[in-house]
């Protein structure tokens, strides 16, 4: 293999929801091969299930297909290909829609590819009566007991289909509930002809997507250590690795502000990593516990020493059910005291409804501006607390029927005048919401079954 070889792939999302500027600079300016947009999170699965609910043709992160009608034809002429799971629970959808645009652009040729069966919510009762219990990773529970309100279930799967895409022409890449750092690994592969067994370099591609996954969190966003410091946050670049045979770089575009030090990239290595000797993944069990970070010069920064074992057995299944409905709602109190009388205030509160005989499944009283961040370890020093310019008391409830829920609604108003002193309402009257709980388990890795398809634009 050529050492000279340098593949550049471009972080363009870091969630459903995020800023598309970086994304846009990386095609124009970034010199990539690849720019890889991560959409999805366990939650945000059960929210797209819910649009499709309501919309067979939702379903899918649209804020994706936005960012396509900007860069898609760019990208197409400078041979960037795009991988994304934005594709959600309608990858379908997505592809019809990517069609669209593409035909709009004249991009004849354009090759989509597609990855379809991560989505097994009509596969579970079956395989439940097969003896499969589903057991709930967190708490041990069995799923019969919430199957009458599961909403969705997709399985994180890894790097297979999605080579598979590249290796027939894709250009780019839709897939559904893909694990994030596949999404990186997987060009990779494809590019460098990795072979399954090389557990080490398989590692270094899922390291590679885990630095670049969220976007400008390793570029500056959400930076800790020095966030004063970081250039230009109102035009954040995201990061850009490249990667040669045997070289991992992490660096960003020179157009855009942020930055890519041993800190800032030590901050997002360690993100959602439970045990940096054991980073399970659907592709490789990753070893990053003696990773080295080494700033070769400025937003340049080389990863090495990253190491690979067995993929793992089973891979992740995430269920989204219906937990019941939940009502949350404000009130602010002004200084003197404060915090005293937001706390009487939601004393009042949880007097009527022990009157009304709430039945609840759950219930928090924060103050926000003092402890609802910070809960059981927030200063509640008394000359502190004594003298907050304001505090606004959140009552949020969780209950099974819509009824229970309502009980707490009329409450809240009537204390600007039936509470203490101070008090200012806002937001507008408080609503019941449906609740989505969230079902951790495990799956057989040979009892999914996932396509690659490829579809040609004319």
């Amino acid at each position: 293999m050529n050492e000279d070889k340098i593949i550049r792939i471009g972080g363009g999302q870091g969630f459903w929801g995020d800023s598309p500027d970086a994304a846009i600079d990386m095609v124009k300016n970034g010199n990539l091969n690849y720019m890889a947009c991560d959409y999805l999170a366990e939650l945000t699965m059960s929210i797209l299930q819910k649009q499709k609910n309501k919309d067979p043709k939702a379903g899918f992160a649209k804020d994706f297909i936005n960012l396509f009608e900007m860069i898609g034809k760019e990208a197409f002429e400078k041979k960037v290909k795009i991988i994304s799971n934005a594709g959600g629970v309608n990858v379908e959808e997505a592809v019809k829609q990517i069609e669209s645009v593409s035909k709009k652009n004249y991009m004849k040729g354009f090759k989509i590819g597609y990855v379809l069966g991560d989505d097994l919510k009509d596969e579970l009762l079956d395989l439940m009566n097969e003896g499969y219990e589903f057991i709930n990773s967190d708490d041990g529970r069995k799923l019969e007991e919430i199957k009458d309100y599961i909403l969705n279930a997709n399985v994180y799967f890894g790097r297979e289909p999605i080579i598979e895409c590249l290796e027939e022409g894709a250009d780019i890449v839709v897939t559904g509930r893909a694990a994030d750092s596949a999404l990186f690994l997987s060009p990779l592969m494809h590019e460098f002809k990795w072979s399954n067994d090389d557990y080490d370099n398989i590692a270094r591609g899922i390291i590679v997507g885990h630095l670049l996954e969220c976007g400008g969190q390793a570029s500056g966003g959400n930076f800790d250590y020095a966030w004063r410091d970081v250039p230009d946050m109102d035009n954040l670049g995201f990061p850009i690795a490249e990667v040669t045979k045997n070289k991992t770089f992490i660096t960003k575009t020179s157009t855009t502000g942020g930055l890519i030090t041993e800190q800032s990239l030590k901050e997002q290595l360690l993100y959602e990593i439970h045990d940096p000797a054991n980073y399970i993944t659907p592709d490789i069990v990753a070893d990053i516990s003696k990773v080295s970070l080494k700033e070769i010069e400025k937003n340049k920064v080389e990863v090495k020493n990253i190491k690979g074992k067995t993929p793992p057995e089973k891979l992740k299944l995430s269920i989204g059910y219906h937990a019941g409905y939940k009502v949350e709602t404000f009130l602010n109190f002004v200084w003197p005291d404060a915090y005293e009388k937001a706390k009487f205030a939601s004393e009042i509160i949880m007097k009527k409804m022990k009157r009304k005989n709430l039945k609840y499944d759950d219930i928090r009283i924060d103050f926000i501006g003092l402890n609802a961040l910070l809960l059981d370890v927030a200063n509640m020093d008394d000359d502190l607390v004594k003298n907050m310019n304001e505090v606004v008391m959140r009552i949020a409830i969780r209950t099974q029927t819509k009824d229970e829920a309502k009980k707490l609604i009329p409450e809240i108003s009537p204390l600007q005048l039936n509470g203490p002193q101070g008090a200012s309402f806002f937001g507008g009257r408080s609503r019941i919401q449906d609740v989505i709980g969230l079902w951790p388990t495990l799956i057989p890795r040979d009892m999914v079954k996932l396509s690659s398809n490829v579809l040609e634009v004319k």
